[in-house]
């Protein structure tokens, strides 16, 4: 069933970006980050030359759970929606977090 669910929520988050519409409740959270968490990173992981990672993004980072989020590195998921997995594992030490995750 978790599976499933982690499944959907990215569908929705897939859809939701594409659509450049984000509704996810904040109920909705993948490893303890919200759609809108998730989407203050995003430019920050988007090649050619992605920004550094905003406030908001680190905010959302400190909080999440940084080995649930290296389980997605090799997920085909993250490349469908124009997130490089290799830029998107540098934003906790771009973030400067005490701990980033070693995935």
């Amino acid at each position: 069933m978790e599976s499933y669910q982690k499944v959907s929520i990215l569908m929705l988050l897939f859809v939701a970006i594409s659509s450049n519409v984000l509704v996810v409740s904040n109920a909705q959270t993948i490893c303890n980050m919200s759609g809108e968490g998730l989407m203050a990173c995003r430019p920050a992981a988007t090649p050619p030359t992605p920004p550094p990672p905003s406030a908001a993004c680190c905010s959302a980072l400190s909080h999440a759970d940084l080995h649930c989020l290296c389980s997605y590195k090799n997920s085909k998921v993250l490349p469908a929606l124009g997130v490089d997995p290799n830029l998107a594992l540098q934003l906790p030490a771009k973030c400067k977090l005490p701990h980033p995750a070693q995935c």
